[in-house]
């Protein structure tokens, strides 16, 4: 029961944070320009 329990806290934690890399990327923000796309000269789009 505690294995059950547990894969399922690691399974929310992980779709929490696909979640907010959706949220970021719509946002414009991105993780290979430093997270502010407008001043990376234009590589994330």
């Amino acid at each position: 029961m505690g294995t059950v329990i547990v894969g399922a806290v690691v399974a929310g934690v992980v779709a929490l944070a696909i979640r907010r890399m959706v949220i970021d990327k719509k946002n414009g923000k991105s993780i290979q320009c430093g997270g502010d796309c407008k001043h990376c000269g234009g590589h994330c789009h």
